[in-house]
């Protein structure tokens, strides 16, 4: 097995360094540094997280030819200071952190938008442990999207979202997901209304995280409910840890990205049960990777060129999804944010 994993590198290394043969030329420019810093924040566990980058600056330090950091900041606000003070080249931002980053300090610009099984656009996922919420039973092997009538209940093969008891088989996706743990279940959705929340204790992840509270928040307030005195929040971090508040009982209502619940379902294979969906945000642009202005262009030409030909690749394509469910990329373009500073000016928030 640690033989065919050394081929798998060696092989993802050389597909990334063949496409990247142009940029090659190029680091000789002058104006590239010796050393870049990408910074990224935690979806997951601080620490797991960072095993997950090393890999991945390894691969760009060899596309490249330079030295390539990762660093996993503690929160939104440290990446954002990271960036706006210099000490971070690149950045993996949620698109609220990002707007907020670039309206405070001006100084970077979007370079790669994060495509998962196809979209451009996620949301975010309302999560319950008390099923009598729910208007109606919650239905196994189920989850919820957005269509031209409001919120539909659709089977889990046909979510964007990759559902936590689903995973790819040699057809495609399918359900039946088996882990050491046991067979994991199928995720449970219903639909219920977001007044039942009231009184309630909902772990939202940061104040800065775009599917983690500002959408839902703003959501509240359009139902006429305070995020602030009608409910009790809790931050909790990150997505998986309010996925595990919810399953644990640490609170009522949980907010994350969809689906976050596949974060326990290798350890707790039952969470599609215990913790159910029962409504969504609207569309949210996916996840960026800013770049700092004074990085040349043609660096910044040869990172996204090294990212997009590492994710051609089975392994590349793997440690994406592991990290942050990413299944491909696309170049971004500024003005698909314009949503996300609307929200920003609606909740008056302008700092991280």
């Amino acid at each position: 097995m640690r033989k065919m994993r050394l081929i798998g590198a060696v092989l993802a290394l050389s597909v990334v360094a063949a496409a990247c043969s142009d940029s090659d030329k190029e680091r000789v420019n002058a104006s590239w540094p010796d050393k870049i810093t990408f910074g990224f924040v935690p979806s997951a566990e601080q620490e797991k997280l960072q095993d997950n980058v090393d890999p991945i600056m390894e691969v760009l330090e060899d596309a490249l030819g330079i030295e390539v950091e990762g660093v996993v900041t503690t929160d939104y606000t440290g990446l954002v200071t990271a960036m706006g003070t210099g000490q971070a080249d690149l950045g993996a931002f949620g698109p609220f952190g990002y707007v907020l980053a670039q309206q405070q300090f001006g100084n970077m610009e979007v370079l790669i938008q994060a495509i998962r099984y196809g979209a451009a656009t996620y949301h975010g996922q309302w999560m319950t442990n008390d099923p009598s919420i729910c208007d109606s039973p919650p239905q196994s092997g189920t989850a919820l999207e957005n269509g031209d009538d409001g919120i539909t209940q659709v089977g889990a093969l046909d979510a964007v979202a990759l559902q936590v008891g689903v995973y790819f088989g040699d057809s495609g996706k399918a359900l039946g997901e088996t882990v050491d743990a046991g067979a994991v279940s199928p995720g449970m959705s219903c639909t219920a209304d977001l007044s039942k929340v009231v009184g309630k204790r909902v772990a939202f992840t940061s104040e800065s995280s775009t599917s983690g509270y500002i959408y839902p928040a703003l959501q509240l307030i359009r139902a006429g409910i305070d995020p602030e005195t009608d409910i009790v929040p809790i931050f909790s971090g990150s997505h998986d840890a309010s996925v595990a508040a919810v399953y644990n009982g640490d609170a009522d209502i949980g907010i994350s990205y969809d689906d976050a619940r596949r974060s326990m379902r290798k350890t707790n294979p039952d969470v599609g049960d215990k913790v159910i969906v029962f409504n969504i945000t609207g569309e949210i642009p996916n996840d960026v990777v800013a770049a700092s202005s004074l990085l040349p262009d043609s660096l910044q030409n040869a990172v996204y060129n090294a990212i997009s030909a590492y994710l051609m690749t089975d392994e590349g394509e793997a440690a994406f999804d592991e990290m942050y469910g990413w299944t491909d990329i696309r170049r971004a373009v500024e003005s698909d944010f314009d949503i996300v500073r609307e929200a920003a000016a609606i909740l008056g928030i302008t700092e991280p």
